[in-house]
């Protein structure tokens, strides 16, 4: 995949000056004056490094007659939070009205969500009505793994003039996605990183556990991987909560889990670093003699494929599959190593060889 081009202010709202992570905090849905204003002043007050408060004024619901946001009447609410606390206010938008109206009540940053961002079109009428304004955008990966439609929205708007951008990993639904909510598939946050490093990755630790008690984890596997800060769902009684209640946290408990994250930089300041740089290139050494090896296998097996197709055999012998796999895990397990990443390494090494061996024994290439 190609890295895009992305055109990026030198100074942005999303990036923290002194380099410490983005915290964003808030209850998932505005659900009263007194509960927004409560929740925020406790926030504000009790933990220290969240910058910008978040709420839902517009709820996407899978099912109709959920509770599905108060609305317009909720962004006067957030002006206050903004007015009495000084914290910056964030909502989601997913049409034209919304961003007309939230630009129209002065929100400082707002986010595209996953079931907005799956669609191209949507997301073009939204960059569309933000041509010309300079607000902070965040966008949310869509709810399939699909990292070209995530960085596809981001680029759109770009496109439309939107200078201040960054993604929210909130996780991917899929098949089976226990115990998550969403799995978090963090190879696609790693590539999303990899492809636009510019640009600032915030995680959602709320949405991709569903559940408080794997919030932590989740947070702290975020801070290991660099990204650049979280948004956390947090309520001042998460019991009584609208909308995702099993996943919200009270402004409390949001202290005690931010205080239980080790925060990372990526370089240490002022340390010499020879012993990384050495052992870097070992193993930077070793990925390359994995590579010969893997290129060694392939050669064999386009030998064994063209054997077959002179012989008429079958391409896939299952008992030679089946002992080979058990040999393969039995020495890995003995070397010390996860017995699931050896039978995912040896899994896709051996489709590799079927699909090669198809080919040849079709007629498509030759050994």
């Amino acid at each position: 995949m190609s890295k895009p081009s992305i055109d990026l202010l030198p100074t942005s709202a999303l990036i923290n000056e002194d380099g410490s992570p983005l915290l964003i905090a808030g209850p998932c849905s505005a659900e009263s004056e007194e509960q927004v204003l409560q929740t925020a002043h406790l926030i504000k007050n009790n933990v220290p490094g969240v910058t910008v408060y978040r709420a839902g004024v517009w709820k996407p619901r899978t099912r109709p007659n959920s509770f599905e946001g108060v609305g317009i009447p909720a962004l006067k609410w957030l002006k206050r939070v903004k007015q009495e606390t000084g914290l910056k206010v964030a909502v989601e938008v997913a049409n034209t009205q919304h961003v007309y109206e939230s630009l129209k009540a002065g929100i400082d940053i707002l986010w595209i969500g996953a079931r907005t961002t799956v669609n191209p079109f949507t997301v073009q009428e939204i960059a569309d009505a933000l041509r010309g304004v300079d607000i902070p955008v965040l966008v949310k990966n869509p709810v399939n793994p699909d990292l070209q439609l995530w960085l596809g929205a981001i680029e759109r708007l770009n496109q439309a003039g939107i200078r201040q951008l960054g993604g929210i990993h909130r996780g991917f639904s899929t098949f089976d996605n226990a115990p998550y909510r969403n799995q978090p598939k963090w190879n696609s946050a790693i590539e999303f990183k990899r492809l636009v490093p510019e640009l600032p990755l915030i995680c959602d630790p709320s949405h991709i556990a569903g559940r408080r008690d794997l919030l932590q984890p989740i947070a702290q596997k975020a801070m290991d991987l660099a990204m650049d800060g979280l948004m956390i769902e947090t309520h001042i009684d998460p019991s009584v909560a609208l909308s995702d209640a099993s996943q919200q946290v009270t402004p409390a408990d949001l202290h005690k889990l931010l205080s239980s994250i080790r925060f990372t930089k990526e370089d240490a300041d002022g340390e010499d670093h020879h012993l990384l740089e050495d052992m870097r290139r070992n193993i930077d050494q070793v990925d390359k003699e994995l590579i010969e090896v893997l290129a060694r296998r392939t050669r064999l097996s386009r030998t064994i494929g063209q054997y077959k197709k002179d012989h008429n055999m079958t391409i896939l012998q299952v008992k030679r599959w089946d002992q080979m796999l058990e040999d393969i895990l039995n020495k890995g397990i003995n070397e010390g190593l996860d017995e699931k990443f050896v039978r995912a390494i040896f899994q896709t090494i051996h489709t590799n060889s079927i699909n090669i061996q198809t080919e040849i024994v079709n007629g498509k290439v030759e050994a």
